[in-house]
């Protein structure tokens, strides 16, 4: 609990800041309220319940696929939808299970049980949480698109592999949950193919397919469900032949009560065994959520607090476990279904929790009726949508490393698993961005004349002679590890040459230095001062400096060998060049 009070502050940050930092939450519900009209009640009221009809078969089918009851998948939307609401950040956003957590519930579940993931569930939502509350929100945003697409990708394909059982009948039980165990085994098993489930499968596809195509405000899935599960009803009472297995046959009669809230056991040993499990449920749902609230704000014109949406979306993960549900995040489609239906402010996403309640109080007992095989082809629809194919195909248009981390991110998804796919594709990222970067960074060494205003904009040039004995290096751009690293090599190469007298380091256009940079110029600095070398460094910005300051290095040097600008730089050098010269000239 201490973390959730005392977040912390950045070095030179005042007490105010660290305050404000803390306290970075504001739900737009409470904003929304203050200038409420009945309007905007009635649009909200209209959104709301469409949503919500929408929401029903997502939520049920996403409860089925991640290993769980139907009744968990509603009573996570319920709880949930209602919480994201109630604490987001944005205005029209709607939370529940979703499809991406499908693959890291599963998984989660044949590890640790139910237990293990109302744990893992817990402690995602703690972790978003102090994202929030130490303002990582729009950190998070930053995460390379190719990830993002690789494993939505790779969680597409998994989610399509999961609902082949279902969709053609095959029967199967104990399905291997790694992907190519699981499709050796249907290959072998396509033999066994039921033609009324291919049949019930096929009709519900045509129907989710094709009913947008008549109006984009009919809900496809719903009424999949609702005409495949009415004729499946009729032709299994007048068909001996006619069987599909439904939910209530593989589940039993569906409970229709909210659970009893209920804890669960902490303990060191848990932690460390479930907190990758966390952090990947973490990480994907801010990503997902601040996507999907990126997403409603261009087409709303609204702006979200990301802060205060990750801090939402904790809350939310925290709560659901004790009901044993399942992870929430915010849902694009249902997002979208939300503002394409005129809801603008949360009370529409409270709406939709209020209309999953009373469905769950008083319909459950039709949802029994539903056939496996319709809900494995709402399912297939989802991870078509989620595939994002043409986005891959853009992509592959794209320079080969980021080519490289999608396809990466993708197997490791498919393969391996999500959180495997996650850390190693963010840190392939992270090398390649290094990479990238170092290799865009120039050092240049300057003798006998420097064009002060080459790379600039300047249209009128100032050549300055540099004496000799005077050499200029300028770094052109951040001074981190590997440019660090990169310089080092520069200054050892140049070795053999003849000694300078001045070392010049020219330093404009760093904008930042970290510990290896500031480590490798004090080694620098005192190798030079060694062998008689005098160092002057040349426009270095404010936090550049605060930095050398910070890390002593300013004692190395005398004040004012470190110049504002370059010419006052190659000045001093001149002088100190000509000076160091005079008695060797007079001997």
């Amino acid at each position: 609990m201490s973390l959730l009070n005392n977040p912390g502050s950045g070095v030179g940050a005042t007490a105010r800041t660290v305050a404000k930092s803390a306290v970075d939450f504001h739900p737009k519900l409470f904003s929304a309220l203050r200038h409420y009209t009945p309007a905007k009640l009635k649009a909200d009221l209209i959104a709301g319940i469409v949503v919500g009809i929408v929401a029903l078969p997502l939520a049920i089918a996403f409860g089925i696929a991640s290993g769980v009851s139907p009744t968990i998948g509603l009573v996570t939307a319920i709880i949930g939808g209602f919480m994201v609401s109630f604490f987001g950040g944005n205005s029209v956003q709607i939370g529940g299970p979703t499809g991406a957590f499908i693959v890291i519930v599963y998984n989660i579940i044949a590890q640790f049980g139910l237990h293990g993931l109302a744990i893992a569930t817990f402690m995602a939502g703690g972790i978003l949480v102090l994202m929030g509350l130490f303002r990582l929100g729009t950190v998070i945003k930053f995460i390379p698109y190719p990830i993002v697409v690789g494993f939505t990708a790779g969680i597409a394909l998994t989610i399509f592999s999961t609902q082949i059982n279902d969709f053609f009948g095959l029967g199967l039980r104990d399905i291997p949950g790694q992907f190519l165990p699981k499709w050796g085994l249907y290959l072998s098993s396509f033999g066994n193919i039921s033609l009324p489930a291919l049949a019930t499968s096929v009709v519900a596809l045509l129907i989710i397919v094709l009913a947008p195509k008549v109006s984009k405000r009919l809900p496809g899935a719903l009424l999949a469900i609702i005409i495949v599960t009415a004729a499946s009803y009729i032709m299994g009472r007048c068909f001996d032949w006619y069987s599909v297995e439904t939910i209530g046959d593989r589940f039993g009669t569906m409970a229709t009560d909210i659970p009893t809230p209920h804890g669960f056991t902490l303990n060191m040993a848990t932690i460390n065994m479930l907190l990758p499990s966390a952090f990947t449920i973490a990480v994907l749902g801010a990503i997902e959520s601040l996507l999907s609230a990126t997403v409603a704000d261009g087409v709303t014109g609204s702006h979200t607090n990301s802060n205060t949406e990750l801090i939402g979306q904790g809350i939310a993960n925290i709560a659901v476990p004790f009901f044993g549900g399942i992870p929430v995040t915010g849902a694009i489609a249902r997002t979208m279904t939300n503002i394409s239906n005129g809801g603008r402010t949360p009370v529409a996403g409270i709406v939709h929790a209020l209309v999953l309640l009373l469905i769950f109080l008083f319909a459950m007992p039709l949802i029994n009726y539903v056939p496996l095989a319709c809900l494995a082809s709402v399912l297939m629809v989802v991870a078509y949508n989620m595939s994002g194919w043409r986005t891959i195909v853009g992509i592959f248009h794209a320079p080969k490393s980021d080519i490289s981390v999608l396809v990466v991110t993708f197997l490791l998804t498919v393969i391996f698993d999500l959180t495997i796919a996650i850390e190693i594709g963010l840190l392939l990222a992270v090398v390649l961005f290094m990479r990238r970067v170092t290799e865009n960074t120039e050092i240049k060494v300057y003798s006998e004349q420097l064009d002060v205003a080459e790379g600039t904009d300047l249209s009128q040039h100032e050549v300055l002679n540099v004496a000799k004995g005077v050499s200029v290096y300028e770094i052109d751009g951040p001074f981190f590890f590997g440019v660090a690293t990169k310089f080092d090599e520069l200054m050892r190469s140049t070795i053999g040459n003849m000694k300078p007298i001045v070392r010049i380091i020219r330093m404009r256009k760093v904008s930042f230095i970290d510990a290896t940079g500031l480590h490798n110029l004090e080694l620098l600095i005192k190798a030079s001062h060694n062998e008689g070398i005098h160092v002057v460094l040349s426009g270095v910005k404010p936090n550049v400096r605060a930095s050398l300051e910070h890390a002593g290095i300013e004692k190395l040097i005398p004040a004012d060998h470190i110049c504002d600008h370059i010419t006052k730089a190659v000045k001093m050098a001149n002088l100190i060049a000509s000076e160091e010269r005079a008695p060797l000239a007079r001997s």
